[in-house]
């Protein structure tokens, strides 16, 4: 799973079929020959032009879908949490070696579903859960909308009910439920995040995850069941980022995605400029069908979006745009569908900045690839300047390329705030972490997060946090070198 990937990088490619385009007005005083040779460029540069916004409006839904298939259907995947309507948990201490995500979030285990809204509404109950323990359930529909969140933040510790309605769904809230959310498509996906203090307290997580339920509505309320959806014939998904990369099988994956996302009013013009190259809801795509000169156009359409996506990354890495700007509701992403590629490629299903923020650290002060080998770094935040975290935050250490945690002697992989009270203090009151490859010596072990003697790469994340953190009245402090 790639829930927690923040570096931005990724790739994907786009399809579609031809239509005709009308050749120029002949010139007065008779009627010319059709000039060929000028119709048919235009009618390639039209497809590449729609291949390349179809590749970047689709990318995430068809990554979302590959996702979903793994996680609740397809039973011999390693990322097969549970079936449809049914939480899937992570119930272990996450630990160096474990290569099936990059960037793993340490903090909180997970809890999963996909959710299928097409027949009924279903219900979600969260138990009572104590005060200082930070908890969130992020609901995000096919296109990676972060549509909805229950949870610390925004509902409150104290359990409940949440009825989570399809489209269409005209029904009156019934009693014993806290809120009504709807969701603009029929499947989504809802995403637990339990805050884990330290290794010892993983059976206090397992007991809260066994709290979380979920229900059909009929099921909630003891009634009978309505006529079940029609059964999903379920199209095998592109299986990796390469794929999706070079195979114009995606756009058959685009389409086959969307049937399962009614038309949204804002995009009516946008779904027929797309009909025009064979994308949409319910149809069919064969890419063997094209021409080599239309399979070279959505090729190029494929370049043309991963430039503008090249683009968008080296405004990213000027800090013009950050990952608050890439993740959120439709209404705040205004329909910005390169934003929101860029969301999915920096991390699918990652959390609105309300919710939390990963500042990463890819470069030293000095502007240089961070590496342990030539000397360690420290991480120090002045007297009162620890990040402003309403819930908590961390640091969490992983190597490069692969950003998967390190092992080490004292098989720590994060330094968080529940861990203060063990932690050395500087002796006018800041804190000072020390990120490298050899222990800083007995009397600073506590605040030690080892690294890998070679490149790395270290994220901070602050969990629901202070409005200073968002709007840059604090200043996350840069990685110092040691020689």
């Amino acid at each position: 799973m790639m829930d927690n990937k923040l570096k931005v990088a990724g790739a994907l490619a786009l399809g579609a079929v031809l239509y005709a385009c009308t050749a120029p007005a002949p010139p007065p005083g008779g009627t010319a020959a059709p000039a060929k040779g000028v119709a048919a460029s235009a009618e390639l540069a039209e497809i590449r032009s729609i291949a390349k916004d179809a590749y970047i409006y689709g990318y995430p839904v068809v990554d979302n879908y590959r996702f979903t298939y793994a996680r609740a259907v397809d039973t011999t995947d390693g990322m097969y949490g549970a079936p449809i309507n049914t939480f899937g948990h992570d119930q272990d201490v996450k630990k160096a070696g474990e290569k099936a995500v990059q960037t793993v979030n340490a903090d909180t285990p997970y809890s999963r579903a996909v959710i299928d809204l097409r027949s009924e509404p279903v219900v979600l109950t969260a138990p009572r859960i104590e005060k200082n323990r930070y908890f969130t359930m992020q609901f995000v529909d096919m296109y990676t909308h972060n549509f909805a969140y229950v949870g610390s933040r925004t509902t409150g510790n104290d359990g409940g009910s949440f009825l989570i309605t399809g489209p269409g769904w005209k029904g009156e809230a019934p009693k014993g439920v806290k809120a009504v959310i709807p969701c603009e498509t029929e499947l989504m996906t809802l995403i637990g995040r339990t805050q884990l203090f330290n290794p010892a307290d993983l059976p206090n997580v397992k007991k809260i995850q066994a709290g979380y339920t979920l229900q059909p509505l009929s099921q909630f309320l003891k009634q009978p069941a309505p006529p079940a959806a029609p059964a999903i014939r379920w199209l095998m998904p592109l299986k990796s980022a390469d794929e999706l990369r070079t195979s114009l099988e995606f756009f058959n994956q685009l389409n086959y995605a969307l049937g399962f996302c009614p038309p949204h009013p804002t995009e009516t013009e946008l779904m027929a400029r797309f009909a025009k190259i064979g994308v949409g809801a319910g149809k069919r795509f064969d890419p063997a069908a094209l021409s080599p000169e239309k399979r070279q156009a959505f090729e190029e359409g494929v370049k043309d979006a991963w430039k503008e996506f090249g683009a968008l990354s080296k405004r990213a890495a000027a800090v013009e745009v950050t990952s608050g700007d890439v993740f959120g509701t439709r209404e705040q992403l205004k329909n910005n569908y390169l934003y929101r590629w860029a969301g999915d490629l920096m991390g699918i299903y990652g959390n609105t900045q309300a919710e939390a923020i990963y500042p990463g650290y890819q470069v030293g002060s000095d502007g240089k690839p961070l590496d342990a080998s030539t000397g360690g770094y420290t991480l120090r935040f002045d007297p009162g300047k620890l990040p402003p975290a309403n819930a908590f935050w961390s640091v969490t250490m992983y190597d490069e390329p692969d950003k998967l945690l390190v092992p080490n002697p004292i098989e720590r992989h994060l330094i968080n705030s529940p861990m203060l009270p063990k932690l050395r203090k500087d002796k006018d009151g800041g804190l000072t972490l020390y990120l490298q490859a050899d222990s800083p010596g007995k009397d600073k072990e506590s605040n030690w997060l080892p690294a890998p003697k070679g490149p790395f790469f270290a994220v901070l994340r602050i969990y629901w946090p202070k409005p200073e953190a968002l709007d840059g009245t604090w200043k996350q402090p840069p990685l110092v070198k040691v020689p």
